[in-house]
């Protein structure tokens, strides 16, 4: 089969594969077609009609504009009708030029228009598409597309030492397009990191929405959330060392640790906890809080996730400048019946 027989490939496959959108998902046409899912978009979107043809790979309708051309035409012989027929054929003759000449000169206008408007409307299909975008991945078909891109890590991961790789999701900090771009949304820290690749901050944020990343992870609850630990060694337990140290001792013979190994030593440290200080046992826990698994309710925060700033193997002050001041951020109780509002608010009636 030859590739001229092929079907071309439509806008929105062409879109979705352009370096720096492989983030987006590619909306149906069932869903672009749906009135009801483009409500209120066109007084958004300027040259809203072409730029929905372009998405759709739909051909100008050329023939509206003959058909107004004519009426025209035929509006201007029905004026002069009306006047009388009192032109002698001399006028008549430049009539008829000039009738030819506003034609012509119409269609030149509509190839000049066309052609000017063409980069105008190639800049509104991306913001209408992206729009529609927004709306479409808060859909069952279109939340089911991400999930599948989730899980393959599409998305990259988390850049933070504690959260072991776990997997991010692009949101938006706006609904507003030109005000936030595309930012990676962890679900293990709660953390919100701009991307690492340059050709993915330019892409607006509003085109993944405010709604997407917490409707998300309620979509989808079973999935585990908290990247993969590694596994420490017996050996290492028994001696209570890291890997990192003894490279520190044998590998570096000038006695300088490097930053790698200052920042794979703080993963072995136990940070104390008020919630689990005095070792009390945990009462029960529940199997839901507000509709997330414990499990998943940020693994990467609380006790043993807290890192530890060292300069040179030296701990920085708590009211350095630089400091760990910021550090309840990255707080978690060893209870999560902590944060079942309703269920303690409810307690206190009784």
């Amino acid at each position: 089969m030859s590739s001229s027989s092929q079907a071309p490939e439509s806008w929105i496959s062409a879109f979705c594969s352009l370096v720096g959108h492989e983030y987006f998902a590619e909306v149906s046409e069932d869903f672009i077609e749906d009135d009801f899912n483009l409500t209120g978009l066109q007084s958004q979107v300027p040259m809203y009609k072409e730029a929905l043809e372009m998405i759709l790979d739909v051909e100008p309708e050329d023939a509206s504009d003959e058909e107004e051309d004519e009426e025209e035409e035929e509006e201007d012989d029905e004026d002069e009708d009306e006047d009388g027929m009192q032109q002698d054929g001399g006028a008549g003759g430049e009539a008829g030029r000039g009738g030819y000449r506003r034609g012509g000169d119409a269609a030149e206008r509509r190839h000049l228009r066309m052609a000017s408007d063409l980069s105008v409307i190639e800049s509104s299909a991306e913001m209408l598409y992206g729009l529609i975008h927004q709306r479409f991945i808060t859909s069952r078909p279109g939340i089911q597309q991400m999930a599948e891109k989730y899980e393959a890590g599409h998305f990259g991961h988390c850049p933070r030492v504690h959260c072991h790789g776990a997997k991010v999701l692009p949101v938006g900090l706006s609904d507003i397009p030109g005000q936030e771009t595309v930012k990676m949304f962890c679900p293990s820290c709660l953390d919100v990191y701009s991307p690492p690749n340059s050709r993915f901050q330019t892409v607006d944020g509003a085109f993944f929405g405010t709604t997407f990343g917490c409707l998300f992870f309620m979509t989808f609850p079973e999935l585990d959330v908290g990247g993969q630990k590694a596994a420490p060694t017996s050996q290492a337990e028994a001696a209570n060392t890291s890997p990192s140290s003894n490279a520190v001792n044998n590998g570096n013979k000038d006695g300088r640790s490097s930053l790698s190994s200052s920042l794979t030593s703080q993963q072995h440290q136990q940070l104390p906890s008020p919630s689990t200080a005095d070792n009390t046992p945990l009462p029960s826990q529940p199997e839901s809080i507000n509709g997330v698994a414990p499990k998943n309710l940020a693994p990467g925060l609380g006790k043993g996730s807290l890192y530890e700033a060292r300069i040179y193997g030296f701990r920085v002050s708590e009211v350095a400048k630089t400091g760990p001041r910021m550090k309840w951020l990255r707080s978690r109780p060893g209870d999560v019946n902590e944060l079942d509002e309703c269920g303690i608010w409810e307690a206190g009636r009784r």
